[in-house]
């Protein structure tokens, strides 16, 4: 079962306003050099679209970039906020970019592309992006080659990137060719960031409570049995593509 691209079984995006907290606790950041890859050294005007809590807003900052997170739930804005201190956060969607036109030397989305209407938001993307400005798109997926992370894949399903998140990219004719590179990751956690991480995946976000619970004792379980005294590792690889937008 692959979750996090059916939108059969994943959920509105709306579901992640219950679980901004834990998403922020949870959820991994994405490694430096994956973040210097995506938009490079140079100080830039990056818009974050879709920017959740800031994982990958920090990086931005840290890298020395003009940053504006675009957010569109009061909920994770306020994470984004606290994570972030003094970023331009501002409330929008990647379908009505509340920014001018040519604002931007780059726009970076991460794992937030598959939640948008691409008919509506690549348009609205080239549109804020100067001339020869860059897209970049980021996820972490689990990466399920590690025992521990398929076990935990056994119990929540799994993750995948592929082709079908890129064809609306390509096939818009707004930008030119997709590059793409992989990066390692690890991410420690305790019990309660565990059980944190599992809650912050919409899938889980919107469940009642009573039917939320099983998966989340089921992780419980694997966590007591497996963890050391620093807890558990899980493993991720970290999907970077890149693209600049075509002509003036």
């Amino acid at each position: 079962m692959i979750v996090n691209r059916d939108h059969r079984v994943r959920g509105p995006h709306t579901a992640f306003s219950a679980v901004a907290d834990a998403y922020e606790r949870g959820r991994p950041e994405y490694p430096q050099e994956a973040v210097r890859w995506l938009v490079g050294d140079a100080p830039r005007d990056v818009v974050d679209l879709g920017a959740g809590t800031g994982k990958l807003t920090r990086g931005l900052v840290a890298l020395g970039h003009r940053v504006t997170a675009v957010e569109p739930l009061a909920e994770m804005r306020v994470e984004l906020a606290q994570a972030v201190p003094g970023v331009h956060v501002v409330e929008g969607s990647a379908e009505a970019i509340p920014l001018p036109d040519a604002s931007a030397d780059a726009v970076t989305c991460a794992q937030s592309f598959h939640w948008f209407d691409h008919g509506k938001a690549l348009p609205e993307i080239a549109r804020v992006l100067r001339p020869g400005g860059r897209l970049g798109l980021v996820w972490n997926s689990r990466d399920d080659r590690d025992p521990w992370m398929a076990q935990l894949s056994a119990i929540i399903g799994n993750e995948t990137v592929d082709e079908s998140d890129l064809a609306p990219v390509r096939a818009s004719g707004l930008f030119g060719p997709v590059e793409h590179a992989t990066f390692g990751l690890s991410q420690v956690l305790d019990r309660a960031g565990l059980l944190d991480l599992i809650l912050s995946r919409s899938y889980c976000a919107k469940l009642a409570p009573e039917d939320r619970e099983p998966i989340l004792e089921a992780v419980a379980r694997l966590y007591d049995e497996t963890a050391d005294a620093e807890g558990v590792r899980l493993a991720y690889v970290t999907e970077c593509f890149r693209t600049t937008k075509r002509g003036a």
